[in-house]
């Protein structure tokens, strides 16, 4: 009995065994046919058919590894971006808030509206660009602290540093509509018109170009670059309000004809013209006069005549209009001379009559009203 027991375990045992080596078996052998089955379609055998499939497939295959670089440096580029327009706004932002609402007058923001052409005010359309209000005011007040010595830290001071705000924006706001009116009219200034007026200013102060360099930058603390501005804007301004008064230019040919009719006395002349009503010519005789009088080359004109000649018409370099100038006597040092003047009008009526409109002139700064003119000026 115990033998066939025993046999009977050995049995079941031997046929447990059987039975898991079976299902082992078995599980190798699907697993087998699974991975046959699989191995087409994951690699299968390169040819030149399937050769451009392998390698979509590798290429595919390899972007999991691509992707994180790429997305790293797109947001780097991004954030570089986004940094950039804010520094930028910020900077604009800051400016703006020097220029418009503190209202810097600095060099350095000076400096910043010479390289940036921002605006401080407009006339019919016409920027006023910043820097030249600026240039005006600082070589202004340059002067009456330098050499007038006068305190910006006093009321006077303060007073007189307000007035100089307002003159140098009406003049800035007359240039630019000096530069409008010159587009309109075809009137422009050359480089040799600007070297040309400074060579004759060098010549009146018998002065180098150097000296007179350090003339000008210790009185307005210009450059000689800023000065040459200075001095194409009232080249210009000059230029247009010659081009643009045609009553100014008739009166002057009025008076050119009677003078080559034979008519000598010039207050005869100008009393003529002017009849009964409201001037429009000016005589004048100012008695003996240095050679060297500095007067729009008034004197000079003179001294070039005879005794009892009278010039032909003289357009001044100052904007006041045309001159007729007839030497009465002179000596080694002296002139003595009359003229009439036929003044220009047409520029500064019509840049009154601008200012006067309600839109034609916008001011982008507010300034100090200044009720009286300062004791102490330019």
């Amino acid at each position: 009995m115990s033998n066939i027991r025993t046999r009977y375990s050995i049995s079941c045992r031997t046929l447990l065994l059987m039975r898991m080596n079976s299902k082992g078996t078995m599980k190798k052998v699907f697993n087998k046919i699974r991975r046959k089955k699989e191995e087409p379609q994951q690699g299968g055998r390169i040819t030149n058919d399937t050769l451009a499939e392998h390698r979509a497939r590798i290429l595919a295959g390899g972007r999991r590894f691509k992707y994180p670089v790429q997305y790293q440096r797109h947001k780097l580029v991004f954030n570089a971006i986004i940094i950039g327009v804010a520094t930028v706004l910020l900077l604009v932002l800051v400016t703006w808030w020097q220029l418009y609402i503190v209202q810097n007058t600095s060099d350095f923001m000076y400096r910043v509206t010479r390289v940036v052409p921002v605006p401080i005010a407009s006339i019919e359309g016409e920027q006023v660009r910043y820097s030249d209000y600026l240039m005006k005011y600082r070589g202004a007040m340059h002067y009456l602290v330098e050499k007038e010595r006068v305190n910006l830290a006093t009321e006077d001071g303060q007073r007189q540093s307000d007035f100089v705000k307002n003159e140098s924006m009406d003049d800035a706001i007359a240039d630019a509509y000096a530069a409008k009116l010159a587009r309109e009219n075809g009137v422009t200034v050359s480089d040799v018109e600007v070297e040309e007026l400074l060579k004759k200013q060098l010549a009146d102060g018998d002065v180098s170009e150097e000296s007179y360099s350090a003339t000008i930058n210790d009185f307005y603390g210009w450059s000689m670059e800023e000065y040459r501005d200075i001095l194409k804007a009232k080249i210009l301004r000059q230029k247009v309000a010659f081009a643009i008064d045609r009553s100014a230019e008739d009166l002057s040919k009025s008076v050119g004809d009677r003078i080559e009719g034979g008519a000598t006395d010039l207050q005869a002349v100008a009393d003529a013209i002017n009849g009964d009503d409201e001037p429009q010519v000016a005589y004048a005789a100012l008695g003996w006069l240095p050679r060297n009088n500095q007067d729009d080359g008034l004197t000079a004109a003179a001294a070039d005549l005879e005794d009892g000649q009278i010039s032909a018409a003289i357009r001044s370099t100052n904007g006041a209009g045309y001159y007729y100038v007839k030497l009465i006597d002179s000596n080694d040092t002296q002139v003595n001379y009359e003229y009439i003047q036929i003044p220009l009008t047409q520029f500064d009526q019509a840049l009154a009559d601008a200012e006067e409109s309600a839109d034609a002139v916008v001011r982008y700064i507010e300034l100090p009203e200044v009720a009286m003119q300062p004791q102490q000026q330019q």
